[in-house]
């Protein structure tokens, strides 16, 4: 096939980039991973484009280059973890340590996606999901969401893994089996208006700074993460505590944003120093309007965020 220029090849992905960005980022659980991947493998196959035999088979090739650009970035970089991979749960009247240079966090997905993804989304990018998969060994997560998630062919994959169906069906059982043994469930909540109604609570809590509101939201046993920095709280006591000493010691406003890894997600600005400044983005797990997993986002990631959430609502 005759080589194209950049222009004509960027029409020509198109289609594709927002797939492999989203696969790239169920790879590595980062947003600037997945677009390092995206951005480093595009190169890698415009560079290559004459080599494609077949128009048809355009698709898969571009997963096999940028699948296999991720893996090589995994390696170098390592996995990313949750709060509670780290370390154990914090003592809310000790000091906040600073946040861990050392740590790589499972990020938030930075997309706003159309309705017709909205089962997509939900099934496959939540957070406790995408940080189940970064303790599959890089090749059987690989291998894992072409074949369960994109529903490729074990021949398929064993091509763009360059491997055989055998070794690609032997690593999905293992795959399979690690992911049951940590359960990583989908948060499907049977009651969505009850989710709603704690939405709306939640927020008027959080902007009121009525703690015992938020803590009558939570499960008894419900977590309270935001990285970067490297403390978390479990409990309703615990966390009571952690918002009455530290969290409410300013104002708030909290205003409620599309979903984020398919879950309701509010951003919160602080008022600091005479301005309201971009506090955190929580994301709430909810199930039946409980809430059992406050998943905040603080710092530089919460400012990258405040840039491309849309209007707020």
């Amino acid at each position: 096939m005759a080589a194209v220029d950049a222009d004509e090849f960027a029409r020509l992905v198109a289609p594709y980039r927002r797939e492999l960005f989203l696969h790239a980022y169920r790879l590595t659980a980062g947003t600037a991973d997945a677009e390092d991947a995206v951005q480093e493998g595009l190169l890698a196959a415009w560079r290559g484009y004459s080599r494609l035999r077949d128009q048809l088979a355009l698709r898969a090739w571009l997963y096999r280059i940028v699948t296999n650009t991720a893996l090589r970035l995994i390696e170098r970089r390592g996995p990313r973890l949750l709060s509670w991979d780290h370390l154990a749960a914090s003592d809310p009247a000790s000091e906040l340590a600073a946040p861990r240079e050392d740590a790589r966090w499972v990020e938030p997905f930075r997309d706003i996606t159309s309705p017709e993804h909205a089962v997509e989304r939900r099934e496959h990018i939540e957070l406790a999901w995408i940080a189940a998969l970064q303790h599959l060994p890089a090749t059987q997560r690989a291998v894992l969401i072409l074949r369960e998630v994109l529903e490729f062919s074990a021949a398929e994959v064993a091509d763009i893994l360059d491997t055989s169906s055998v070794s690609v069906n032997s690593a999905l059982q293992r795959a399979r089996k690690t992911l049951a043994r940590r359960k990583p469930q989908a948060q499907q909540s049977k009651n969505p208006e009850l989710d709603q109604a704690a939405v709306r609570a939640f927020v008027s809590a959080f902007t009121s700074g009525d703690v015992e509101g938020v803590i009558a939201l939570l499960t008894e046993q419900a977590k309270f993460t935001m990285p970067p920095l490297p403390a978390w709280f479990e409990g309703r006591t615990d966390i009571a505590t952690f918002l009455r000493g530290s969290v409410f010691a300013t104002p708030w406003r909290v205003h409620k944003v599309d979903e984020v890894n398919g879950h309701p997600a509010v951003f919160g600005e602080q008022f600091w120093e005479g301005e309201w400044r971009p506090g955190a983005l929580m994301i709430l797990h909810l199930r039946d309007g409980q809430l059992e997993w406050l998943a905040s986002f603080v710092g530089p990631m919460c400012v990258e965020w405040a840039k491309e959430l849309p209007g707020k609502r």
